[in-house]
């Protein structure tokens, strides 16, 4: 029985699925005006808290979006051709992420049109000014390594670009993780753990997502995957949580052997109100042990589980960084070391309060949109789905 590819589902699930990609993009697009037409006061950001729900949405999909290269890199760079197979859509989905993520920053920035000050003025000493060229870049290097994998003339180009593509998206991760690690206006962040830990969060975000893709291309066109290579992902899915995990909790552990961030400490994770809540039961309840339990328990493991488990994992990354982004600006700053600020009209020593309004919830869904959408068109246009060889999953 010969299958359909992706590109050749019905025509009505794809309009169906690119028009609710479109409207969910609009709506992020009309958020996106309305915020700048009656400013930031229709948000829940405030002095103290200038990123809100929206830089959780974009520092997700830009950090998945490094992330889901890890498909391919295994692929290239260490001559695996089970995860070979899956390095186009890998890389489709990287591109996807990254215009998702990228489009809810610039945004949310109040003045969007500022970028051209950015563009035309560079300032070597900003960790942003550096982000920029490694935003632009990963765009460049993942197209060109899609243009050697997908054209037959330039397959002996494939490894060097693959290992170009290895090498930008570790710096790029480096740099996200440096954006909080060298923003000493906040004392919650400032640590030389979070560029490694922001590598390894890469990895499990970007294959969660990878595996909901693929299941749901592998469904659509009727096929099963190969249990070989089900297992094969799912075990290296646990691996990345456990490794976030570590990460994670070395960096508190960090804090809390400095005086000086114990109290911040105690704040997110004991007395911090949503914060010990999102933290104990988003992330470590919900997006790590029970996705540990779906992906080892001798019984689990079967696809739906592994889906589940990418779902929590999913779920716990935003919980995770909700924590990390709004809760490291709730705390307030200490000022004057070793004195306590009672009162000041500008609201210093007092914990913020923040609560995401709509429009921000729909400006970060807007970004999930068009990540959906250039997915959609993209699969629809080219055939990404990936091809097994059963005598490779035998040599791998």
């Amino acid at each position: 029985m010969q299958h359909k590819t992706f590109a050749q589902i019905e025509s009505r699930y794809f309009y169906a699925l690119t028009a609710l990609g479109a409207l969910i993009a609009g709506a992020g697009m009309y958020a996106a005006y309305y915020i700048e037409e009656h400013g930031h006061v229709v948000t829940g950001m405030n002095n103290h808290i200038v990123w809100g729900l929206p830089h959780v949405f974009a520092i997700f999909m830009i950090v998945a979006a490094s992330g889901v290269l890890n498909v391919a890199s295994v692929g290239s760079v260490f001559g695996k051709h089970v995860y070979k197979a899956r390095a186009p859509l890998a890389g489709l989905l990287s591109i996807a992420l990254l215009a998702g993520g990228l489009t809810v920053l610039m945004l949310d920035l109040g003045r969007p049109d500022h970028v051209i000050v950015a563009a035309t003025h560079y300032n070597p000493t900003s960790v942003f000014a550096w982000n920029v060229l490694l935003y632009s870049g990963l765009f460049a290097t993942v197209a060109l390594y899609l243009w050697t994998m997908m054209e037959k003339r330039m397959n002996p180009w494939s490894k060097p670009a693959g290992l170009l593509v290895f090498a930008w998206r570790i710096i790029l991760t480096t740099g996200t993780g440096l954006i909080f690690a060298f923003l000493v206006a906040r004392q919650a962040y400032a640590s030389a753990v979070l560029p490694p830990m922001f590598i390894v969060l890469s990895f499990a975000w970007g294959l969660a997502v990878f595996l909901i893709v693929q299941s749901v291309m592998f469904s659509w066109n009727e096929l099963e995957l190969n249990p070989a290579i089900q297992k094969r992902l799912k075990n290296l899915l646990g691996i990345f949580i456990v490794g976030a995990l570590y990460f994670v909790a070395a960096y508190h552990l960090t804090n809390l052997y400095f005086a000086r961030q114990t109290a911040f400490e105690h704040f997110i994770l004991l007395n911090g109100g949503i914060y010990p809540w999102l933290f104990w039961g988003g992330y470590v309840l919900l997006g790590s042990a029970l996705p540990l339990l779906l992906i080892f328990h001798p019984a689990l493991g079967k696809t739906r589980c592994v889906l589940a488990a990418s779902a929590l994992v999913i779920l716990g990354a935003f919980a995770l960084l909700y924590v990390f982004i709004i809760g490291g600006q709730a705390f307030p700053l200490e000022i004057f070391s070793g004195y306590e600020v009672i009162s000041s009209s500008f609201g210093d020593g007092q914990i913020a309060s923040y609560a995401p309004s709509l429009p921000e919830i729909l400006l970060g869904g807007g970004g999930l949109g068009i990540a959906f959408l250039i997915t959609t068109v993209g699969v629809r246009a080219l055939n990404f789905l990936p091809h097994d060889d059963p005598k490779a999953v035998q040599q791998d």
